[in-house]
């Protein structure tokens, strides 16, 4: 118990700043195609674009730069996505922007379906590996819970069908972080009785953790209504919509959130009371397994 309060109070002293930081964020619907360089030109232009805007950090869905696989197989190599993530890398470091990028990862016959985050100094600052796997057959889940500064934010990510799983954000807000990038490729508009629920879970994230949540969905086919729905997001803190995507557009939400600085206090509440040891437990596990590279 004194270790995890110690921990917290490591991450209440980073977010002590007296001042708000200003981050413009960008939500980007985008529609992949199942050809890696394709998808690859499209992200750095489009990251390019941003960067002109000043956009500090640009969230792309999940699997944005493979395409999203139903079947057995995921077909890109590993090699072939670790050589585009790394001129994705190269943009950032160029043009000075983030990236929260949807990508696979392939170890030891293994594939994650990842979320490969860099900083505008072109640095890996997380590889995340989907937690709660929604069915697909070519993944296996992910090994711990992201936590990591972004452009001078404490900040988490999760893929899809991970938002199901409160503690997933939670924890991480309960160390200190402020913004939730979620990447997905959600349900497409043949089920359209799982969009409320869809956007009710990010909204009750946002507003029960007191963060900013930057969500990055792809977009339905308008032809037959497969795919994914669109309907990206920035959500507010306190859980109300600042920009919403259409269904079916290659929309970019552009957005700069004001994240005021957090009493240091608010990091401690959840361990009082009835659940207070669980909570404890379960923020210590976090920061055990946060930087478990996946294996």
């Amino acid at each position: 118990m004194a270790k995890t309060f110690l921990i917290i109070a490591l991450f209440a002293a980073f977010v002590s700043r007296t001042e708000p930081v200003r981050l413009k964020v960008a939500a980007v619907q985008f529609r992949s195609s199942f050809n890696v360089p394709d998808n690859l030109k499209r992200i750095n232009a489009i990251l390019e674009q941003l960067a002109d805007q000043g956009v500090g950090v640009a969230a792309f869905p999940e699997c944005a730069l493979t395409g999203y696989h139903t079947g057995e197989v995921m077909e890109p190599s590993g090699q072939a996505v670790l050589d585009a993530e790394e001129e994705i890398r190269l943009t950032c470091q160029k043009k000075k922007i983030g990236a929260v990028v949807g990508s696979i990862y392939r170890i030891d016959g293994r594939t994650y379906d990842a979320a490969v985050v860099f900083n505008s100094r072109g640095e890996l600052v997380e590889r995340y590996g989907k937690v709660m796997l929604a069915g697909e057959k070519w993944a296996v889940p992910g090994n711990h819970i992201a936590l990591f500064e972004l452009e001078g934010i404490l900040s988490t990510v999760i893929i899809c069908h991970d938002e199901r799983y409160p503690e997933l954000v939670r924890l991480p807000a309960m160390a200190g972080a402020q913004v939730v990038y979620y990447i997905s490729h959600e349900a497409g508009m043949e089920k359209e009785r799982k969009l409320a629920g869809y956007r009710a879970q990010m909204m009750a994230r946002a507003v029960e953790n007191d963060v900013f949540v930057v969500a990055a969905n792809a977009p339905g086919n308008i032809q037959d209504n497969s795919g994914s729905h669109g309907q990206s997001r920035v959500i507010a803190n306190d859980g109300n919509i600042l920009q919403e995507g259409s269904f079916y557009g290659d929309d970019v939400l552009v957005e700069t959130l004001v994240i005021k600085p957090r009493e240091s206090e608010w990091l401690a509440k959840g361990l009082k009371g009835l659940l207070a040891d669980w909570w404890a437990e379960g923020v210590e596990f976090m920061k055990r397994n946060q930087h478990r590279k996946l294996q």
